[in-house]
């Protein structure tokens, strides 16, 4: 019987700090979500139950001002599963192809299911919010503790947001009192393997430029802003009492995308307050809120090339898993940049879809 992880908008971690050489506080206690993933992964790594075992990554800070986290993984580019061919955004859920109704039960850490005082927390539809979301390992790991969050499997959702996945998301991060949890999702047509709904989760104990990178207001009043750093995207800024606030805006602008057949990716990670300048040293630590990236692009369609770069949630947060030690070593940051620009819209279209878009949310409830 799968373990169940019951939670509550109590157990979300409102005071969270990065450490630094300037801001040496101390770390808090490991959550009980925290634990649950650790032990949980590790005793599957274990068991044997990866595709191969994950010890210490090979890892370093590329020179320069986006500061890109290179990590040497050479066995996830031999041995993970083939990618699903991928033909478009909207592309339905096929049974016959694989799915997480298909992998080994053992896989499974747990299923997550929040609660309020009254009992099990209810969605729009009525429906319990997180029942049925279910934490399992990714066999083929990025880094420690890569999970897939994947809701309410038997229901097959294809791989396209909704508002519930969303707000799991975010709360799993906020559930955690660790800054280096990561969360995201990529669209289809932007590098997404399986056409089953899921989010990635995972721990990279190195500080990301985009926790504290200057942002440009768009609406305000909805928590959505421009990134001013490359590489641009779009962000969404909240703290736990905003959560489910955020995450129908977020789904607003998926949609948005999904409806414009517009690939995208997220990143999910604790950041600062946005502000349009750099802070002080004290503000560029504080990590109590969760920053939530969007990057439209360009759609990549068919079988998944394995190139040693295939640009989705990671390598846009600045996480850089490389699949082959020449190009581990030699690459630069601006090799790197002209990569990742190749896969972004062009400036033009941007700034159009950022229009429409801010128009959009202004007309929203």
């Amino acid at each position: 019987m799968t373990m169940q992880f019951v939670y509550s908008r109590q157990d979300f971690v409102t005071d969270v700090r990065r450490r630094s050489e300037n801001c040496p506080e101390m770390v808090p206690p490991s959550t009980r979500f925290d634990t649950t993933i650790r032990d949980g992964w590790t005793d599957r790594r274990d068991r044997g139950l990866f595709r191969y075992y994950l010890g210490d990554l090979e890892t370093r800070i590329l020179p320069g001002s986006c500061g890109y986290v290179a990590q040497l993984n050479i066995q996830r580019g031999k041995e993970r599963r083939k990618p699903q061919e991928i033909l478009n955004i909207k592309q339905e859920f096929i049974p016959s192809q694989f799915n997480f109704n298909k992998i080994n039960l053992d896989e499974i850490i747990f299923e997550m299911i929040k609660t309020t005082d009254g009992g099990l927390e209810l969605s729009d539809g009525q429906v319990p919010q997180s029942c049925g979301t279910v934490v399992l390992i990714n066999v083929s790991p990025l880094e420690f503790g890569h999970c897939l969050f994947v809701p309410d499997p038997s229901r097959c959702f294809p791989q396209i947001l909704t508002r519930a996945a969303i707000q799991v998301g975010i709360e799993s991060v906020l559930l955690s009192s660790d800054p280096s949890l990561r969360a995201g999702f990529n669209s289809l047509g932007a590098f997404a393997s399986v056409n089953h709904l899921h989010l990635h989760g995972y721990y990279l104990d190195y500080e990301l430029k985009i926790e504290s990178s200057p942002v440009k207001p768009l609406v305000p009043e909805k928590r959505f802003y421009r990134m001013q750093d490359f590489p641009t995207g779009f962000l969404f800024y909240t703290e736990s009492e905003e959560v489910e606030e955020v995450a129908r805006s977020i789904c607003q602008v998926t949609d948005f995308l999904v409806g414009e057949n517009i690939a995208h990716n997220l990143f999910l990670t604790r950041g600062c307050p946005p502000c349009d300048h750099i802070q002080s040293t004290k503000d560029c630590c504080l990590r109590s809120g969760v920053r939530i990236a969007i990057w439209p692009r360009k759609a990549c369609f068919g079988a998944k090339v394995e190139t040693d770069i295939s640009v989705a949630l990671c390598e846009l947060g600045g996480h850089l898993p490389f699949k082959s030690k020449k190009d581990y070593e030699c690459a630069t940051e601006e090799d790197v940049m002209d990569i990742v620009q190749s896969y972004l819209l062009p400036d033009d279209e941007f700034h159009r879809l950022e229009q429409q878009i801010s128009n959009h949310l202004k007309k929203e409830k």
